[in-house]
């Protein structure tokens, strides 16, 4: 198996539920911790041994531009000569990343934007996530799960927890058991997809198709679609709420999701 499969993230979209933040920021670049969750999520899959990043840009894409043609810079101790106008760059914490910023249209939908980077993707096998949420999925297991498999697409499913406590009642009505926001027994899509590039002839049109809906029911309904179980950590950041959830969890220590640390 190479590991010079492309990860594909989708950082386009408008983040309206996390308008406290995305008014001036795509969502992506929303911060954990000092970091923009995109870095998280890219350092997951860099943990892996996958380096090569191609993100779908729209919604204030420039500002993700500008944070990656810079990392090296802000990365870097530096001397500056302003004399000789010279930069001398000394330790630097860079990663190895190659990273392809492809703009992908400001209203186009998910499967829109996958659809235009295809020519990007140069092997038949290729990783693609959202640019919103982090875990701590082996991606080793699941690119093994998708290759024993042999679907055209596996999607990683998950259990979140429920928004409520959930109490075990007996028949007069006391309280048995309380439970605090338990799994809630439903399997969703989590993303941290494996995908072959065949999928591209499943996405009709570059601007609004929806991935979540036509492609992957078709892929279903022809059985190309398998879903790989994850039990470990999983959050989205939908919501100011979990911005400041995931936050407290980064102070707290290493986070669950830092496989890296």
């Amino acid at each position: 198996m190479s590991l010079s499969y492309p990860v594909v993230i989708l950082a386009g979209g408008l983040g309206s539920r996390l308008s406290e933040e995305t008014g001036i920021k795509p969502k992506p670049m929303v911060e954990i911790n000092g970091k923009p969750i995109l870095w998280h999520i890219m350092k997951l899959y860099s943990h892996f041994g996958f380096n090569n990043f191609i993100i779908c840009l729209g919604y204030k894409g420039y500002v993700i531009k500008e944070y990656f043609y810079h990392y090296f810079l802000h990365s870097s101790d530096l001397t500056i000569n302003l004399g000789t106008n010279t930069t001398q760059y000394h330790h630097s914490t860079t990663e190895p990343w190659q990273v392809t910023l492809v703009d992908t249209g400001l209203e186009s939908n998910t499967g829109g934007r996958i659809k235009r980077i295809a020519k990007y993707v140069q092997s038949d096998t290729f990783f693609l996530t959202y640019g919103d949420g982090v875990a701590d999925v082996n991606i080793a297991s699941l690119l093994d799960f998708h290759v024993k498999g042999g679907k055209l697409a596996t999607l990683t499913t998950v259990q979140p927890s429920g928004k409520f406590g959930v109490l075990s009642l007996s028949s007069d009505f006391s309280v048995d058991s309380f439970i605090e926001k338990p799994k809630n027994g439903g399997w969703i899509n989590g993303g941290f997809f494996v995908l072959n590039r065949k999928i591209f002839d499943y996405i009709e049109n570059d601007t609004t198709s929806i991935w979540e809906k036509a492609p992957l029911e078709k892929l279903a309904s022809e059985n190309q679609l398998l879903a790989y179980p994850h039990h470990g950590f999983w959050k989205p950041m939908d919501t100011l709420k979990d911005m400041l959830d995931l936050n407290e969890i980064a102070k707290a220590g290493t986070p669950p999701w830092a496989v890296w640390a």
